[in-house]
């Protein structure tokens, strides 16, 4: 019996060591220092410019592509991933990184011809709505 107690014992005491680590490790206070996605504010002068080259997840660097406010896009499938063309259907003005599977099937048909937006901020609305 007294084996059976000695075993119980160390039991219990490993618990309340996990239990107060990970409340140690948890408690609010230690996480201030890092903000959240959240909290994290975003400043732009305009939705759709941008004044200097900004690095991607794949840390290439991409060159600012001067927008006009009558220019059209074109969202359109290539090789499995959606990219967003200007008006002129030869500038790459956005790699999604978005794979095409991620749509309905009547939508996926209509990507692969390609769909015509007015503005940026309706393509990211557009994508959002599919893949949120």
């Amino acid at each position: 019996m007294r084996k059976y107690s000695i075993c119980i014992f160390l039991i219990l005491i490993t618990a309340v060591s996990c239990f107060g680590a990970g409340f140690w490790l948890t408690r609010p206070d230690a996480r201030e220092a890092e903000p959240t996605a959240a909290e994290t504010v975003w400043e732009t002068e305009t939705p759709e410019t941008v004044t200097e080259p900004q690095l991607v997840i794949n840390q290439k660097e991409v060159e600012p592509v001067a927008v006009s406010p009558k220019e059209e896009f074109y969202l359109v499938s290539e090789t499995g991933y959606l990219l967003v063309f200007a008006e002129d259907q030869s500038t790459i003005c956005l790699y999604t990184h978005i794979p095409i599977t991620e749509f309905p099937e009547k939508e996926q048909e209509k990507l692969r011809a390609g769909i015509w937006f007015s503005s940026m901020m309706e393509i990211f609305h557009y994508l959002e709505s599919y893949t949120s």
